[in-house]
Formats: structure tokens, sequence, C-alpha cells
């Protein structure tokens, strides 16, 4: 990955090589996630840039937090990217592994109906970070290497 290139990506009107860093932590930033749900995460996040026609780079998280460096076009709107990210991925971590969503998170009651709807699996927030070419291979790295510990204690059911 040493002496990375800039590589240049055409669109209509002109090129551009726009990378960032994009960094969603779990609602109260609970420990949360498990092996399971990152490896599930990673799969959601990487079809979703494809529908939005972002170039997804490395994923990876701890057991609340995920990274993703992803490539993308001028024309992106960068919020509702985001938006539409932590929407359908909460939504498909809620409908897969709302057993053990469960023991963490209540449903959320709606204000309009006032019925029960699904849980929160996201912060309000995030950070998002622009990233030159220069620095971009040592990011991926960083991604890379995430610790696996606390993970793998929530992933087994050892965290207190």
């Amino acid at each position: 990955m040493q002496g990375m290139k800039r590589d240049y990506k055409p669109r209509s009107r002109g090129v551009s090589s726009l990378h960032a860093h994009l960094v969603l932590t779990t609602k109260y930033s609970y420990n949360v996630i498990t092996l399971p749900m990152l490896e599930k995460l990673k799969e959601i996040i990487k079809e979703l840039c494809g529908k939005w026609q972002c170039e997804y780079i490395e994923g990876n998280g701890e057991s609340n937090h995920f990274h993703l460096v992803f490539r993308f076009f001028p024309q992106t709107d960068l919020a509702q990217f985001i938006g539409n990210i932590k929407s359908i991925s909460s939504r498909k971590m809620n409908q897969e592994f709302s057993e053990h969503l469960a023991k963490t998170y209540y449903p959320k009651t709606s204000r309009r109906t006032g019925r029960k709807t699904a849980r929160v699996f996201w912060n309000e927030s995030y950070s998002i970070d622009s990233v030159g070419v220069t620095k971009l291979d040592i990011l991926i790295q960083y991604v890379q290497n995430q610790p696996k510990e606390l993970l793998e204690r929530v992933t087994l059911g050892m965290l207190d």
C-alpha cells in the first residue's frame, strides 16, 4: 500500500479523487456489536455504497462503533448517504439480531401512534473526515487493525 497514487475517476463534467472516513457509534456508545453483527454491517454497508455509486474501500469496527473508508463523487449528498446507511443498517440489525439488541435497547415508542417501533441502533451523531491519498494507506491499515478483544467479549456475552 506504500506510495498509493492518486486515481481520478471520470464523470460527465470532470474528474475527482474524493475519499472519506466515516465513524458511526452505537446509541449511548453501548457495547452491542458482536462479530456476526460486524460481518453483517460490512455486507449491508458495502451493498449501500454500491447503490449510492460510492466505492467501499474498508470497513471494520469494535463493539460500539463502525469505521467506513469510502470513495465518493462530488455529486454525492453525504448527509443523505449517511442517513441512508444509518437507517437501513439499523433496521436490518434490528430484524436479524433483535433478541440480542433487546437485552440492551428498549423499543422506541412512536409519538404519533403510540405503538412500539424498532429500536434505535446508531447514535444520532457521526464523524466524517476527508482523506488525502497520502494518508489513505495509513487510514486503511488503522481500520483493518481495530482491536478485537472487546468485540470478542461482547460476542461471547462475557461483558459485565
